[in-house]
């Protein structure tokens, strides 16, 4: 390195900032200087200005590195100092009266490119009149209570850490007489050496190297700053005043948002989650012909959202969203929901899942969250209505919450593909048309979509009885909320043979029914429901309610069966899954055992169905034995699974379901 770059060129703040405008490059940290940790470290750094100052002793404040963009001068080493000299010379010309136009002029050629509430700041803390008492020893209060300063500058990391600065730098200067005229003299008091780094070829990356008390942007630092650029080069703004701006209200209103309601002490990883969903939703609703693979990107990996994943509509969009829920917090709006949601209950709100709970919300968890923005967005915060709403999100829920169960009973999401999210993502949007009165939409419009095409349908069915007649409401919503049917209730309108066309809803028998679901299927299965299960027949008189699964156990050369598992969603999977890949006239074949119980169940208890019941002739000794031995079940088959021979002189008990020696079988005769 040559002896030019060594000494470089002496400069006083004064004198560098009337040569040409300072500004604090995006790839800068916040000012550090002025945190409340940095107290002695600030504190000394005043002190030696004020001994030099007053002293008239002069001090040299080491290199300051930088690049100059055109008449711009931007430090990559020396942000902090600069910026407490900028704090300096501001608080001295406001102390002694020397801010002048033409002194706000050169002042405000200091500025901050690292946050839009940063730069804003600063050019408001020159040009903005404040009416100081000096007298005072927090003048910082008197500029939080300035008209122009917004209180969610003072999340802003560089603002408060600046209005901690001046408060410092007033409690050290505040008896120095003559400060203006001291710092800005020609005898140079307080100078350093400006070294131009372009010659160097000293790029941002070598930089963030070199300069180990650097700090790398967030990611949402980054996209931030590239998709203000990218709105600016697009013109999407450029009839907007900038208070209503992205850029300044991404650093004020809606980081006040974020950071009243965070669960975290940074806003950042929340700020790029919501701006990632609304990018999901709206790649769906575009259309873009990428939008499979982005879904999928964006749903394992926030942070890669990129501004180019925005067209203008898209980003409109974005801006009101942040704007309805700047809104809904502001007005206390109650997002809360009044029925389960079961795996996708959020711990507070879907606002709340989608952007601070956990690493990522769901696929499922983001339509709701779409669903709820949707009602907001259509309907309008000062319109909200919150019966309305969760009636709007009530019949998401039941949408979102089916899935095809399998026999295990385990019930995957039926949203767990970007695929899956494309598909609802549409349907959502085309019930939203109706969201401000979904039951009266659903009975009076068709739907277009076939995404989960049999729950709509039934979501129009429940809609019809509710429009008919209120009182049915309320009975209809408490079945829903079962934990036995989740939302999905077209098996409990088939057991009191409701007739859509005929409009035969009984409400009385409605209403036992669900009594009856909640008393024996709201936990799991018992043995004493296999048993009575046991005691039903088909319409040939068998009682065969096992014969749903089938396989074969080897080593007793029987047919095996199975008596249905301990968990409740093996249940839905006997009355939805077995027939699914059967002829639609059989489909009530195996559900009709369940569907007689119930009904049976809504007169007496389970107990007495078992106790009354009087085996016909024909039936097997060993099956009668189960139903009125519950021992047998209780203590002696724990897999359900039981082998049946073909004669049916006796069944196997199966110590496992796939038993490999014969003393793995217990014979009941």
């Amino acid at each position: 390195m040559d002896n030019n770059f060594q000494k470089g060129e002496i400069y006083s703040f004064w004198q560098l900032l009337q040569k040409q405008r300072i500004e604090i490059p995006i790839i800068q940290r916040d000012y550090a200087q002025g945190r409340q940790d940095k107290g002695e470290i600030r504190r000394e750094f005043l002190k030696a200005l004020y001994k030099s100052l007053s002293e008239e002793d002069p001090i040299r404040l080491d290199f300051v590195y930088g690049s100059n963009l055109g008449d711009t001068f931007q430090p990559l080493d020396g942000q902090q100092r600069l910026s407490t000299l900028f704090l300096l010379h501001w608080y001295a010309a406001v102390k002694e009266g020397y801010l002048s136009n033409e002194i706000q002029n050169i002042l405000t050629k200091f500025s901050y490119e690292t946050r839009a509430s940063s730069r804003e700041f600063c050019k408001e803390l020159v040009t903005k009149a404040v009416a100081l008492d000096l007298s005072s020893e927090r003048i910082s209060d008197f500029i939080i209570d300035a008209s122009w300063f917004f209180l969610s500058w003072k999340k802003d990391p560089t603002i408060d850490a600046m209005l901690r600065a001046i408060d410092d730098i007033h409690a050290e200067f505040k008896d120095l007489d003559n400060l203006w005229k001291r710092l800005t003299s020609d005898q140079l008091l307080i100078c350093f050496y400006y070294v131009a780094l372009e010659n160097f070829g000293l790029t941002d990356d070598l930089y963030i190297k070199m300069n180990a008390r650097g700090k790398l942007l967030t990611s949402f630092e980054n996209f931030k700053a590239k998709f203000q650029e990218y709105i600016q080069d697009n013109n999407w703004e450029k009839d907007t005043e900038f208070s209503n701006s992205f850029a300044s209200k991404v650093d004020t209103q809606w980081t006040e948002l974020f950071w009243k309601h965070r669960k975290m002490n940074r806003i950042d990883d929340p700020f790029i989650r919501f701006i990632a969903t609304i990018a999901m939703v709206q790649a769906v609703q575009e259309r873009s012909e990428d939008r499979i693979s982005k879904l999928r990107t964006l749903q394992q990996q926030a942070d890669l959202v990129r501004p180019e994943d925005f067209t203008q509509e898209g980003f409109k969009y974005l801006y009101r969203c942040l704007e309805i829920y700047s809104q809904v917090y502001e007005q206390n709006i109650p997002l809360e929901l009044n029925f389960p949601l079961w795996q996708h209950a959020p711990e507070e709100n879907f606002f709340s899942v989608t952007v601070y709970e956990g690493n990522n919300a769901t696929y499922s968890q983001k339509v709701y969250f779409f669903a709820q923005t949707e009602y907001l967005r259509k309907v309008g915060v000062d319109n909200f209505d919150v019966d309305k709403f969760r009636d709007w999100m009530r019949v998401i829920r039941n949408i979102v919450s089916r899935g095809d169960v399998e026999r295990t009973g385990r019930r995957p999401a039926i949203i767990r593909s970007p695929e899956a999210f494309d598909g609802v993502i549409n349907l959502v949007t085309e019930l939203s048309e109706g969201c401000a009165d979904i039951y009266q939409f659903l009975s009076t419009h068709s739907i277009k979509s076939n995404f989960t095409r049999e729950q709509t349908e039934e979501e129009k069915q429940k809609s019809t009885l509710i429009i008919e007649n209120n009182a049915y409401k309320e009975a209809l919503f408490s079945m829903e909320d079962t934990n036995f049917f989740q939302g999905r209730i077209d098996f409990a309108l088939h057991c009191i043979d409701y007739d859509a066309n005929k409009r035969n809803f009984d409400l009385e028998k409605f209403n036992k029914l669900r009594d009856t679901i909640v008393e024996n299927l709201e936990n799991s299965i018992s043995n004493d429901l296999r048993r009575g299960l046991l005691t039903i027949s088909d319409e040939n008189g068998e009682h065969k309610f096992y014969e749903y699964w089938w396989s074969w156990a080897y080593v007793v050369d029987a047919a095996k069966r199975y008596l249905i598992g301990k968990e409740l969603r093996e249940l839905e999977y006997y009355i939805y899954g077995v027939y699914k890949s059967r002829d639609y006239k059989t489909r009530d074949h195996y559900r009709q055992y369940l569907k007689k119980l119930l009904l049976q169940l809504t007169q007496k208890s389970l107990k007495d169905v078992i106790s009354d019941f009087d085996p016909p002739v024909n039936m097997p000794n060993w099956k009668k034995r189960l139903i009125k031995e519950p021992q047998l079940l209780d203590d002696k088959c724990q897999s359900h699974y039981i082998a049946i021979p073909g004669d049916e002189k006796c069944c196997y008990f199966l110590k496992f379901r796939k038993p490999k020696e014969k003393t793995d079988c217990e014979i009941i005769e």
